[in-house]
């Protein structure tokens, strides 16, 4: 559950709906301290899901800016350095 959720907005090409779907479930995982919920709250964890989807999208709809598009390779590339160096694992 400590996995951290990356930036999706400003890549090409843009973040996909697994993308979003994602950084939408491991929100709700942290926001609601389950990994995997009961299945007296399977239900609303699903939907909780859906909607911080629905909203995650809408925002990466409407953002706009002057800065280039990020390459995903590059900034994967940089993040695997900085794990490396941080937790010292190749």
């Amino acid at each position: 559950m400590s996995r951290n959720i990356h930036m999706l907005f400003n890549f090409d090409p843009p973040a996909t709906e697994e993308e979003v779907n994602a950084a939408a479930q491991q929100f709700v995982r942290k926001v609601s301290g389950f990994a995997n919920p009961s299945a007296a709250n399977h239900k609303a964890f699903d939907q909780a899901i859906r909607e911080v989807s629905r909203a995650t999208s809408k925002l990466l709809d409407s953002l706009v800016t002057e800065a280039p598009a990020k390459n995903r390779e590059i900034e994967a590339a940089k993040r695997h350095a900085r794990a490396v160096e941080r937790f010292g694992r190749g």
